[in-house]
């Protein structure tokens, strides 16, 4: 599992902690439910491109995943 780099969490009340990104895929480290893996199989791309540019900018990542991923995720990791 790649590390997961911090999520800068700019409001300060996000669920997200922490997240990785590569090729093809997200992981989301979640404060109260473990880590997912998002991939552009499920939800798909777009998605996770969406999630990978929310990620890097530190604000909106648990909004849209809450929003239009919901339990749409490749895998729980833990």
């Amino acid at each position: 599992m790649p590390s997961l780099k911090p999520y800068r969490n700019r409001r300060g009340r996000s669920g997200v902690s922490a997240y990785a990104i590569g090729e093809g895929f997200i992981l989301v480290h979640f404060v109260r439910d473990g880590t997912y893996e998002y991939t552009d199989a499920k939800p798909g791309r777009m998605h996770v491109r969406n999630m990978q540019t929310l990620a890097q900018a530190g604000i909106g990542l648990s909004t849209y995943i809450s929003r239009f991923v919901r339990g749409n995720y490749a895998r729980k990791l833990d």
